[in-house]
């Protein structure tokens, strides 16, 4: 569903976070959301299209987005972070793997890549 959703998407986007992880095939303790990264400007064009409201992201000491949107239609709420900032610093991951689920793809960083990301967040769940 998700990857139908994006796929009028002209620049990058990932999966990130608990959700990616799983792809991997590890066993993260609950996927209760898939947190997408996009731009801008992608967001601006999908979102609504999708019924999402473009919501202004809060922001907090460690992140803040320029849009931050739920998308509760799927069986799993997605979550949108378009302009998605982590420290002051706009992630965009510099590889993007392609993960086919269920007829369409789906796009997440290297493992290596996905684990310098959560390690940043400083979090202990991720």
């Amino acid at each position: 569903m998700l990857g139908d959703a994006m796929a009028d998407a002209v620049d990058d986007w990932w999966i990130i976070g608990g959700a990616a992880v799983a792809l991997y095939g590890a066993a993260p303790p609950q996927v209760k959301d898939v947190d997408v990264v996009l731009s801008v400007s992608d967001a601006l064009r999908i979102l609504p299209g999708l019924g999402v409201a473009l919501t202004p992201g809060e922001a907090d000491r460690r992140f803040r987005s320029d849009f931050y949107c739920q998308w509760n239609v799927p069986p799993v709420q997605v979550d949108f972070m378009a302009g998605f900032h982590a420290f002051d610093r706009l992630l965009i991951p510099a590889t993007r793997l392609p993960v086919a689920i269920g007829g369409s793809t789906v796009f997440i960083p290297s493992r290596e890549e996905l684990v310098t990301i959560l390690r940043h967040f400083g979090r202990p769940k991720d």
